[in-house]
Protein backbone atom coordinates (compact mmCIF):
# COMPACT_ATOMS: atom_id res chain seq x y z
CA UNK A 1 0.00 0.00 0.00
CA UNK A 2 1.02 3.47 -0.89
CA UNK A 3 1.59 6.11 2.04
CA UNK A 4 -0.49 8.48 0.07
CA UNK A 5 -2.91 5.59 0.49
CA UNK A 6 -2.48 4.34 4.07
CA UNK A 7 -5.12 5.15 6.84
CA UNK A 8 -2.67 7.29 8.55
CA UNK A 9 -2.73 9.59 5.67
CA UNK A 10 -6.18 10.57 5.67
CA UNK A 11 -6.69 10.82 9.29
CA UNK A 12 -3.80 13.17 9.52
CA UNK A 13 -4.68 15.03 7.01
CA UNK A 14 -8.26 15.25 8.25
CA UNK A 15 -6.88 16.17 11.15
CA UNK A 16 -4.29 18.64 10.74
CA UNK A 17 -7.09 20.57 8.97
CA UNK A 18 -10.05 19.90 11.11
CA UNK A 19 -8.35 21.20 14.63
CA UNK A 20 -7.68 24.30 13.85
CA UNK A 21 -11.36 25.30 12.78
CA UNK A 22 -12.77 22.98 15.88
CA UNK A 23 -10.71 25.50 17.99
CA UNK A 24 -11.85 28.68 16.31
CA UNK A 25 -15.49 27.17 16.47
CA UNK A 26 -14.93 25.81 20.00
CA UNK A 27 -13.74 29.13 20.84
CA UNK A 28 -15.83 31.42 19.71
CA UNK A 29 -19.40 29.33 20.70
CA UNK A 30 -17.99 29.58 23.90
CA UNK A 31 -17.46 33.10 23.74
CA UNK A 32 -20.81 33.44 22.32
CA UNK A 33 -21.96 31.51 25.58
CA UNK A 34 -20.12 33.99 27.51
CA UNK A 35 -21.54 36.69 25.66
CA UNK A 36 -24.97 35.70 27.10
CA UNK A 37 -23.76 34.34 30.62
CA UNK A 38 -22.54 38.41 30.91
CA UNK A 39 -25.70 39.81 29.93
CA UNK A 40 -27.75 37.37 31.93
CA UNK A 41 -25.75 38.00 34.90
CA UNK A 42 -25.85 41.98 34.97
CA UNK A 43 -29.13 43.07 36.45
CA UNK A 44 -32.34 41.84 37.89
CA UNK A 45 -34.01 39.01 35.74
CA UNK A 46 -36.87 41.12 34.60
CA UNK A 47 -34.34 43.20 32.75
CA UNK A 48 -31.82 40.38 31.37
CA UNK A 49 -34.62 37.71 30.93
CA UNK A 50 -35.39 40.10 28.20
CA UNK A 51 -32.25 40.52 27.03
CA UNK A 52 -31.72 37.09 26.57
CA UNK A 53 -34.81 36.91 24.39
CA UNK A 54 -33.41 39.75 22.83
CA UNK A 55 -30.08 38.26 21.50
CA UNK A 56 -31.76 35.55 20.36
CA UNK A 57 -34.18 37.00 18.25
CA UNK A 58 -31.42 38.95 16.85
CA UNK A 59 -29.20 36.12 16.69
CA UNK A 60 -32.11 34.33 14.30
CA UNK A 61 -31.90 37.14 11.78
CA UNK A 62 -27.95 37.23 11.91
CA UNK A 63 -28.23 33.42 11.37
CA UNK A 64 -29.64 34.08 8.17
CA UNK A 65 -27.52 36.88 6.99
CA UNK A 66 -24.58 34.21 8.05
CA UNK A 67 -26.05 31.48 6.41
CA UNK A 68 -26.22 32.82 3.09
CA UNK A 69 -22.99 34.58 3.27
CA UNK A 70 -21.89 30.70 4.33
CA UNK A 71 -23.31 29.71 1.44
CA UNK A 72 -21.97 32.31 -1.12
CA UNK A 73 -18.57 31.32 0.00
CA UNK A 74 -19.61 27.75 -0.47
CA UNK A 75 -18.99 27.83 -4.23
CA UNK A 76 -15.81 30.06 -3.77
CA UNK A 77 -14.81 27.06 -1.29
CA UNK A 78 -15.30 24.42 -3.48
CA UNK A 79 -13.18 26.23 -6.40
CA UNK A 80 -9.99 27.59 -4.67
CA UNK A 81 -9.82 23.80 -3.24
CA UNK A 82 -10.07 22.44 -6.65
CA UNK A 83 -7.84 25.42 -8.50
CA UNK A 84 -5.14 24.23 -5.32
CA UNK A 85 -5.39 20.70 -5.65
CA UNK A 86 -4.67 21.37 -9.90
CA UNK A 87 -2.00 23.52 -9.40
CA UNK A 88 -3.56 26.34 -10.74
CA UNK A 89 -3.28 28.88 -7.55
CA UNK A 90 -3.33 31.86 -9.78
CA UNK A 91 -6.73 31.79 -10.28
CA UNK A 92 -7.61 32.30 -6.16
CA UNK A 93 -7.51 36.13 -6.47
CA UNK A 94 -9.74 36.45 -9.14
CA UNK A 95 -12.09 34.25 -6.95
CA UNK A 96 -11.67 36.11 -4.15
CA UNK A 97 -12.78 39.80 -5.70
CA UNK A 98 -15.69 38.04 -7.31
CA UNK A 99 -17.17 36.63 -3.97
CA UNK A 100 -16.45 40.05 -1.99
CA UNK A 101 -18.69 41.80 -5.15
CA UNK A 102 -21.24 39.59 -5.27
CA UNK A 103 -21.14 39.51 -0.97
CA UNK A 104 -21.82 43.27 -1.29
CA UNK A 105 -24.64 44.03 -3.84
CA UNK A 106 -26.59 40.17 -3.56
CA UNK A 107 -26.57 40.29 0.45
CA UNK A 108 -24.52 43.11 2.05
CA UNK A 109 -26.71 46.02 0.82
CA UNK A 110 -30.24 44.68 1.02
CA UNK A 111 -29.90 42.81 4.01
CA UNK A 112 -28.71 45.54 6.07
CA UNK A 113 -31.01 47.96 4.22
CA UNK A 114 -34.28 46.15 5.50
CA UNK A 115 -33.15 45.24 8.77
CA UNK A 116 -32.36 48.80 9.39
CA UNK A 117 -35.33 50.62 7.94
CA UNK A 118 -37.93 48.82 9.75
CA UNK A 119 -35.90 46.84 12.91
CA UNK A 120 -39.28 46.41 14.78
CA UNK A 121 -41.57 45.12 12.31
CA UNK A 122 -38.42 42.71 11.85
CA UNK A 123 -37.68 41.23 15.32
CA UNK A 124 -41.79 40.96 16.16
CA UNK A 125 -42.08 38.61 12.99
CA UNK A 126 -39.56 36.54 14.50
CA UNK A 127 -41.67 36.75 17.36
CA UNK A 128 -40.37 39.05 20.03
CA UNK A 129 -42.59 40.28 22.74
CA UNK A 130 -42.83 44.27 23.62
CA UNK A 131 -40.75 43.56 26.73
CA UNK A 132 -37.91 42.17 24.68
CA UNK A 133 -38.08 44.91 21.93
CA UNK A 134 -38.35 47.51 24.66
CA UNK A 135 -34.90 46.19 25.66
CA UNK A 136 -33.09 44.91 23.22
CA UNK A 137 -33.61 47.09 19.80
CA UNK A 138 -30.43 48.90 20.07
CA UNK A 139 -28.94 45.76 20.12
CA UNK A 140 -30.45 44.70 17.10
CA UNK A 141 -29.86 47.56 15.19
CA UNK A 142 -25.88 47.67 16.26
CA UNK A 143 -25.44 44.23 15.44
CA UNK A 144 -26.44 44.50 12.25
CA UNK A 145 -24.21 47.37 11.23
CA UNK A 146 -21.35 45.11 12.23
CA UNK A 147 -22.99 42.57 9.63
CA UNK A 148 -21.26 44.34 7.42
CA UNK A 149 -17.68 43.92 8.15
CA UNK A 150 -18.71 40.58 9.59
CA UNK A 151 -20.04 39.34 6.11
CA UNK A 152 -16.44 40.57 4.42
CA UNK A 153 -14.92 38.49 7.23
CA UNK A 154 -16.35 35.16 6.21
CA UNK A 155 -15.75 35.38 2.53
CA UNK A 156 -12.22 35.58 3.50
CA UNK A 157 -12.32 33.01 6.24
CA UNK A 158 -13.79 30.64 3.22
CA UNK A 159 -11.53 31.42 0.91
CA UNK A 160 -8.46 31.01 2.96
CA UNK A 161 -9.81 27.28 4.23
CA UNK A 162 -10.26 26.85 0.67
CA UNK A 163 -6.69 27.02 -0.17
CA UNK A 164 -6.23 24.73 2.79
CA UNK A 165 -4.93 27.34 5.38
CA UNK A 166 -7.13 27.02 8.90
CA UNK A 167 -4.94 28.31 11.16
CA UNK A 168 -4.97 31.58 9.75
CA UNK A 169 -8.87 31.47 10.32
CA UNK A 170 -8.30 30.20 13.75
CA UNK A 171 -5.74 32.67 15.01
CA UNK A 172 -7.81 35.57 14.35
CA UNK A 173 -11.12 34.64 15.18
CA UNK A 174 -9.39 33.86 18.72
CA UNK A 175 -7.56 37.36 18.86
CA UNK A 176 -10.86 39.21 18.10
CA UNK A 177 -12.90 36.98 20.25
CA UNK A 178 -11.14 38.00 23.03
CA UNK A 179 -11.51 41.40 22.40
CA UNK A 180 -14.89 40.90 22.31
CA UNK A 181 -15.25 39.69 25.87
CA UNK A 182 -12.76 42.31 27.28
CA UNK A 183 -14.87 44.72 25.30
CA UNK A 184 -18.50 43.04 27.00
CA UNK A 185 -16.70 43.45 30.37
CA UNK A 186 -16.18 47.34 29.88
CA UNK A 187 -19.28 48.25 28.14
CA UNK A 188 -21.67 45.53 29.58
CA UNK A 189 -20.75 46.69 33.27
CA UNK A 190 -19.37 49.88 33.09
CA UNK A 191 -15.71 49.94 33.65
CA UNK A 192 -12.91 52.06 33.36
CA UNK A 193 -15.23 55.35 33.91
CA UNK A 194 -17.94 53.82 30.88
CA UNK A 195 -21.42 53.79 31.64
CA UNK A 196 -22.83 50.26 32.12
CA UNK A 197 -24.78 49.88 28.76
CA UNK A 198 -26.20 46.26 29.29
CA UNK A 199 -27.14 44.02 26.63
CA UNK A 200 -26.50 47.45 24.12
CA UNK A 201 -22.62 47.33 25.52
CA UNK A 202 -22.28 43.79 24.48
CA UNK A 203 -23.60 44.30 20.55
CA UNK A 204 -20.85 47.57 20.55
CA UNK A 205 -17.90 45.55 21.61
CA UNK A 206 -19.27 42.57 19.44
CA UNK A 207 -19.57 44.84 16.34
CA UNK A 208 -16.23 46.52 17.15
CA UNK A 209 -14.38 42.87 16.92
CA UNK A 210 -15.55 42.59 13.49
CA UNK A 211 -14.22 45.75 12.63
CA UNK A 212 -11.03 44.93 13.52
CA UNK A 213 -10.84 41.54 11.77
CA UNK A 214 -11.66 42.96 8.75
CA UNK A 215 -8.69 45.42 9.15
CA UNK A 216 -6.28 42.37 9.51
CA UNK A 217 -7.97 40.53 6.73
CA UNK A 218 -6.92 43.58 4.44
CA UNK A 219 -3.89 44.12 5.77
CA UNK A 220 -3.36 40.50 5.34
CA UNK A 221 -5.19 40.26 1.84
CA UNK A 222 -2.47 43.16 0.43
CA UNK A 223 0.43 40.61 0.79
CA UNK A 224 1.29 39.38 -2.99
CA UNK A 225 2.95 35.96 -1.15
CA UNK A 226 -0.21 34.54 -0.31
CA UNK A 227 -2.48 32.58 -2.13
CA UNK A 228 -5.81 34.40 -0.84
CA UNK A 229 -5.00 37.97 -1.95
CA UNK A 230 -6.45 40.70 -3.50
CA UNK A 231 -4.74 42.37 -6.44
CA UNK A 232 -6.78 45.55 -7.22
CA UNK A 233 -4.02 46.65 -9.71
CA UNK A 234 -5.52 44.76 -12.26
CA UNK A 235 -9.35 46.45 -11.65
CA UNK A 236 -12.48 44.12 -11.87
CA UNK A 237 -13.75 42.29 -14.32
CA UNK A 238 -16.95 40.01 -14.61
CA UNK A 239 -15.58 36.45 -15.16
CA UNK A 240 -18.42 34.17 -17.02
CA UNK A 241 -17.32 30.84 -16.14
CA UNK A 242 -16.62 31.99 -12.03
CA UNK A 243 -19.83 33.34 -11.90
CA UNK A 244 -21.52 30.18 -13.41
CA UNK A 245 -19.55 28.08 -10.57
CA UNK A 246 -20.38 30.31 -7.60
CA UNK A 247 -24.31 30.36 -8.71
CA UNK A 248 -24.12 27.00 -9.44
CA UNK A 249 -22.91 25.60 -6.33
CA UNK A 250 -23.44 28.53 -4.10
CA UNK A 251 -26.85 29.65 -5.48
CA UNK A 252 -28.50 26.07 -4.19
CA UNK A 253 -26.43 26.50 -1.06
CA UNK A 254 -28.34 30.12 -0.48
CA UNK A 255 -31.56 28.80 -0.89
CA UNK A 256 -31.28 25.94 1.04
CA UNK A 257 -29.93 28.22 4.13
CA UNK A 258 -32.48 30.93 3.42
CA UNK A 259 -34.97 27.70 3.20
CA UNK A 260 -33.61 26.57 6.75
CA UNK A 261 -33.78 30.17 8.22
CA UNK A 262 -37.03 30.83 7.36
CA UNK A 263 -38.33 27.74 8.74
CA UNK A 264 -36.47 28.27 11.88
CA UNK A 265 -38.03 32.05 12.00
CA UNK A 266 -41.55 29.76 11.90
CA UNK A 267 -39.97 27.02 14.58
CA UNK A 268 -39.34 29.80 16.67
CA UNK A 269 -42.33 31.88 16.31
CA UNK A 270 -44.09 29.01 17.18
CA UNK A 271 -42.21 28.54 20.29
CA UNK A 272 -42.67 32.16 21.56
CA UNK A 273 -46.60 31.28 21.76
CA UNK A 274 -45.14 29.69 25.05
CA UNK A 275 -43.91 33.20 27.06
CA UNK A 276 -40.75 35.10 27.41
CA UNK A 277 -39.47 32.60 30.21
CA UNK A 278 -39.97 29.98 28.09
CA UNK A 279 -38.35 31.63 24.74
CA UNK A 280 -35.12 32.61 27.13
CA UNK A 281 -34.84 28.76 28.10
CA UNK A 282 -35.00 27.72 24.14
CA UNK A 283 -32.29 30.50 23.35
CA UNK A 284 -29.78 29.34 26.14
CA UNK A 285 -30.89 25.52 24.99
CA UNK A 286 -29.97 26.92 21.57
CA UNK A 287 -26.95 28.50 22.67
CA UNK A 288 -25.67 25.21 24.40
CA UNK A 289 -26.35 23.39 21.36
CA UNK A 290 -24.39 25.72 19.09
CA UNK A 291 -20.95 24.91 21.31
CA UNK A 292 -21.50 21.58 19.66
CA UNK A 293 -21.64 22.57 16.34
CA UNK A 294 -17.58 23.40 16.43
CA UNK A 295 -17.03 19.45 16.04
CA UNK A 296 -19.36 18.89 13.49
CA UNK A 297 -18.79 21.64 11.47
CA UNK A 298 -15.40 21.75 11.71
CA UNK A 299 -15.26 17.83 10.60
CA UNK A 300 -17.32 19.67 7.29
CA UNK A 301 -15.20 21.79 6.83
CA UNK A 302 -12.11 19.80 6.43
CA UNK A 303 -14.25 17.40 4.28
CA UNK A 304 -15.08 20.25 1.99
CA UNK A 305 -11.56 21.05 1.53
CA UNK A 306 -10.15 17.67 1.50
CA UNK A 307 -12.88 16.23 -1.31
CA UNK A 308 -12.47 19.61 -3.89
CA UNK A 309 -9.32 19.37 -3.66
CA UNK A 310 -9.00 15.62 -4.38
CA UNK A 311 -11.29 16.17 -7.05
CA UNK A 312 -8.88 18.45 -8.38
CA UNK A 313 -6.47 16.03 -8.68
CA UNK A 314 -8.94 13.71 -10.39
CA UNK A 315 -8.41 11.13 -7.40
CA UNK A 316 -12.20 10.26 -7.07
CA UNK A 317 -11.08 7.44 -4.66
CA UNK A 318 -9.44 10.25 -2.21
CA UNK A 319 -12.22 12.03 -2.22
CA UNK A 320 -14.39 9.34 -0.52
CA UNK A 321 -12.16 7.39 1.63
CA UNK A 322 -11.53 11.58 2.95
CA UNK A 323 -15.21 11.55 3.67
CA UNK A 324 -15.45 7.77 5.06
CA UNK A 325 -12.96 8.50 8.16
CA UNK A 326 -13.59 12.29 8.70
CA UNK A 327 -17.15 10.76 9.37
CA UNK A 328 -15.99 8.36 11.75
CA UNK A 329 -14.13 11.11 13.43
CA UNK A 330 -16.74 13.26 13.73
CA UNK A 331 -19.11 10.28 15.47
CA UNK A 332 -16.13 9.54 18.25
CA UNK A 333 -16.48 13.67 18.93
CA UNK A 334 -20.31 13.36 18.82
CA UNK A 335 -20.41 11.16 22.01
CA UNK A 336 -18.17 13.22 24.08
CA UNK A 337 -20.38 16.21 23.89
CA UNK A 338 -23.45 14.12 24.19
CA UNK A 339 -21.77 12.65 27.66
CA UNK A 340 -21.80 15.68 28.99
CA UNK A 341 -25.19 17.35 27.93
CA UNK A 342 -27.18 14.30 29.23
CA UNK A 343 -25.10 14.07 32.73
CA UNK A 344 -24.09 17.90 33.13
CA UNK A 345 -27.12 19.63 31.36
CA UNK A 346 -28.55 21.86 34.58
CA UNK A 347 -25.23 23.08 35.15
CA UNK A 348 -24.29 24.10 32.04
CA UNK A 349 -27.70 25.92 32.14
CA UNK A 350 -27.61 27.58 35.89
CA UNK A 351 -24.35 29.18 34.78
CA UNK A 352 -26.40 31.67 32.07
CA UNK A 353 -29.32 32.82 34.66
CA UNK A 354 -30.23 31.54 38.28
CA UNK A 355 -34.01 32.02 37.09
CA UNK A 356 -34.76 28.16 38.62
CA UNK A 357 -38.13 28.18 36.11
CA UNK A 358 -35.70 28.12 33.09
CA UNK A 359 -33.10 25.90 35.18
CA UNK A 360 -35.77 23.34 35.79
CA UNK A 361 -37.27 23.33 32.03
CA UNK A 362 -33.76 22.80 30.43
CA UNK A 363 -33.15 19.03 32.60
CA UNK A 364 -35.49 17.20 29.99
CA UNK A 365 -34.17 19.49 26.85
CA UNK A 366 -30.54 18.69 27.25
CA UNK A 367 -31.01 15.22 27.22
CA UNK A 368 -32.70 15.40 24.00
CA UNK A 369 -29.73 17.39 22.88
CA UNK A 370 -27.31 14.78 23.89
CA UNK A 371 -29.19 12.39 21.86
CA UNK A 372 -28.92 14.88 18.71
CA UNK A 373 -25.55 14.95 18.97
CA UNK A 374 -24.16 11.69 16.36
CA UNK A 375 -27.09 12.53 14.06
CA UNK A 376 -25.87 16.14 13.79
CA UNK A 377 -21.96 15.41 13.71
CA UNK A 378 -22.38 12.80 10.68
CA UNK A 379 -24.59 15.12 9.16
CA UNK A 380 -22.37 18.20 9.34
CA UNK A 381 -19.50 16.00 7.90
CA UNK A 382 -21.14 14.29 5.00
CA UNK A 383 -22.89 17.61 3.82
CA UNK A 384 -19.52 19.16 3.80
CA UNK A 385 -18.34 16.64 1.50
CA UNK A 386 -20.90 16.61 -0.80
CA UNK A 387 -20.71 20.58 -0.82
CA UNK A 388 -16.57 20.27 -1.79
CA UNK A 389 -17.78 18.09 -4.57
CA UNK A 390 -20.40 21.08 -5.70
CA UNK A 391 -23.15 18.98 -4.97
CA UNK A 392 -25.15 21.71 -3.15
CA UNK A 393 -28.50 20.76 -4.99
CA UNK A 394 -29.23 17.14 -2.89
CA UNK A 395 -27.86 19.49 0.30
CA UNK A 396 -30.99 21.58 -0.55
CA UNK A 397 -33.76 19.07 -0.86
CA UNK A 398 -32.48 17.16 2.38
CA UNK A 399 -32.40 20.50 4.49
CA UNK A 400 -36.12 21.82 3.22
CA UNK A 401 -37.38 18.13 3.72
CA UNK A 402 -35.98 18.10 7.37
CA UNK A 403 -36.93 21.62 8.73
CA UNK A 404 -40.03 22.14 6.71
CA UNK A 405 -41.68 18.83 6.65
CA UNK A 406 -40.33 17.03 9.89
CA UNK A 407 -39.34 20.22 12.30
CA UNK A 408 -42.20 22.77 11.91
CA UNK A 409 -45.31 20.07 11.30
CA UNK A 410 -43.75 17.85 14.45
CA UNK A 411 -43.56 20.80 16.90
CA UNK A 412 -46.70 22.56 15.66
CA UNK A 413 -48.74 19.05 16.45
CA UNK A 414 -46.59 18.32 19.73
CA UNK A 415 -47.04 22.52 21.28
CA UNK A 416 -50.28 23.35 20.60
CA UNK A 417 -52.23 19.81 19.93
CA UNK A 418 -50.56 17.09 22.15
CA UNK A 419 -49.14 20.01 24.68
CA UNK A 420 -46.18 19.29 25.84
CA UNK A 421 -44.59 22.22 25.81
CA UNK A 422 -41.02 23.37 24.91
CA UNK A 423 -40.12 19.60 25.09
CA UNK A 424 -42.05 19.06 22.53
CA UNK A 425 -40.06 21.89 20.13
CA UNK A 426 -37.24 19.57 21.19
CA UNK A 427 -38.23 16.62 19.96
CA UNK A 428 -38.97 17.83 16.43
CA UNK A 429 -35.20 18.98 16.48
CA UNK A 430 -34.33 15.56 17.29
CA UNK A 431 -36.60 14.07 14.47
CA UNK A 432 -35.19 16.88 12.29
CA UNK A 433 -32.11 15.67 12.56
CA UNK A 434 -32.28 12.37 11.99
CA UNK A 435 -34.21 12.43 8.84
CA UNK A 436 -31.70 14.68 7.45
CA UNK A 437 -28.71 12.42 8.56
CA UNK A 438 -30.35 9.76 6.59
CA UNK A 439 -30.66 12.11 3.46
CA UNK A 440 -27.24 12.39 3.61
CA UNK A 441 -25.99 9.01 3.83
CA UNK A 442 -28.63 8.01 1.08
CA UNK A 443 -27.17 11.25 -1.51
CA UNK A 444 -23.33 10.29 -0.60
CA UNK A 445 -24.32 6.52 -1.22
CA UNK A 446 -25.64 7.16 -4.66
CA UNK A 447 -22.03 8.27 -5.96
CA UNK A 448 -23.86 10.69 -7.88
CA UNK A 449 -21.76 13.49 -6.14
CA UNK A 450 -18.54 12.41 -8.19
CA UNK A 451 -20.12 13.05 -11.76
CA UNK A 452 -19.85 17.03 -11.00
CA UNK A 453 -17.90 19.05 -12.94
CA UNK A 454 -16.70 23.02 -12.61
CA UNK A 455 -15.88 25.00 -15.49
Amino acid sequence: MKKTDSLSYYRSHAIKLTIPVFFELLISSLFGMIDMMMVGNSGPSHITTPAIAAIGITNQMMFIGIAIAQAISAGGTAMISRYCGANEEYKVPNVVKHLIVLSIFLLIIPFVSINLLIPENVMKFIGAKQDTIDVGLNYFRIIILGFIFQSFNLSIFASIRGAGDTKTPMTINIGVNLLNVFGNYILIYGKLGLPALGVTGAAISTSLSHVVASIILIIMLSNKSHVVRLDLSKGFKFDKPIIQNLIKIGGPAALEQVGFRVGVVIFIKIISGLGTVMYATHQIASNILSLSFAPGQAFGIAASTLVGRSLGQKRVDRAERFIIEINRLALISSIFFALIFYFYGAKITGLYTDDQLIINESINIMKIIALIQPFQASAFTISGGLRGAGDTVSTLIVTIIGIVFIRIITAYILINIVGIGLVGAWLAMLFDQFVRWVGMVYRYKTDKWKEIKLK
